[in-house]
């Protein structure tokens, strides 16, 4: 049974806090460096829409409805406040619709889209790379690492610009941009969104699996000179069976552990393939709420997405005594 000792989880639970707190400052912080007043610049181009017309009465009330006109302690207390409650406040851009409810009809975009990207391509690359790296597997090594090496030093970015401008523009195979067809219902919706994601998704896996691939290929190749590996042999256990109770399973600790550090790389690597293809996540929000300078929308995305990636890295700190029984966080 795994033990842990109270000084561990109090060590790993006060830099998950210490984490959080320190981005609810920053992310207070860093919009309100923009030049110029967001809500002057919401109102100039809703008045050059004709939408409505510019005058100063109405941004003096805007800007006192979001609270700019206090100065800045006054306002990120009042934030504080209003987010131990629940509340990220109302986006500027979408007034008066809430910031959860805007996050709330993206979130499921990019969760939808990460979930099966990392799961295919973490999968994929783990396990080719265990086999790959395995003995007997010369001539398969040849041919699959170079291509794996290939496609993991291109980044998520690029790989979608090319794969945006082969199979979207010049060969018009899927869509340029958006999550699914306007006006499907019914199971056309379901395709619709399914080949909306497609190239979104297939960028994050050819270039994560191939990372993964290459690098699970050497944790496998630096334990099978191991001792335990080679008492397994000498006992005479079969060949499937030291690689998967032995091999595999010592190398995909540090390959766990390597994907919570590299988590919030493909966080960042998402958001940005969002804004690419203009697939209605996260991503894409959050380009638009920079652009448009919308404070609170800006800091509930990236709150959001902090909080995400710091949870998950705990609980994967958490869990790895689980796939490694030699861990132990006990004191001696």
């Amino acid at each position: 049974m795994v033990a842990y000792t109270a000084k561990y989880l109090f060590r790993r639970f006060t830099i998950w806090i210490a984490t959080i707190t320190s981005a609810i400052i920053v992310i207070f912080i860093i919009p309100r460096l923009i030049p110029g007043n967001p809500i002057r610049a919401f109102i100039a181009r809703l008045s050059v829409a004709g939408t409505t017309t510019a005058s100063e009465e109405l941004v003096k009330e805007y800007i006192h409805l979001f609270g700019l006109d206090k100065d800045y302690f006054t306002q990120f207390m009042h934030y504080i406040v209003q987010l131990l409650h629940g509340n990220l406040g109302l986006s500027m851009t979408r007034f008066p619709t809430t910031v959860q409810e805007v996050i709330a009809r993206a979130l499921p975009w990019t969760l939808g889209l990460l979930l099966v990207a990392t799961f295919v391509s973490f999968t994929l690359g783990t396990i080719l790379g265990a086999i790959l790296g395995w003995r007997g597997s010369s001539r398969i090594v040849k041919i699959v690492i170079p291509i794996a090496l290939f496609f993991s030093q291109i980044p998520y970015y690029l790989l979608a610009i090319i794969l945006c401008f082969l199979f979207a523009y010049l060969i018009p195979l899927f869509p340029l941009a958006g999550g699914y067809t306007l006006g499907a219902i019914g199971l056309d919706y379901f395709l619709s969104i399914l080949w909306h994601a497609t190239l979104p998704a297939l960028s994050i896996i050819l270039s994560s699996a191939g990372w993964w691939a290459v690098n699970m290929r050497a944790l496998i190749i630096s334990v099978m000179g191991e001792d335990y590996i080679l008492f397994a042999e000498a006992k005479g256990l079969k060949g499937a069976h030291i690689f998967l109770r032995y091999a595999f399973r010592n190398a995909l600790l540090p390959q766990v552990t390597g994907f919570a550090i590299n988590l919030g790389n493909m966080i960042s690597s998402l958001i940005v393939t969002e804004v690419i293809f203009a697939y209605p996540g996260l991503g894409w929000l959050l380009y638009d709420a920079v652009v448009n300078v919308d404070y609170n929308l800006i800091q509930g995305i990236v709150l959001l997405l902090i909080f995400s990636v710091s949870t998950a890295v705990l609980i994967i700190d958490l869990i790895n005594p689980l796939i490694d029984p030699r861990i132990c966080y006990e004191e001696k």
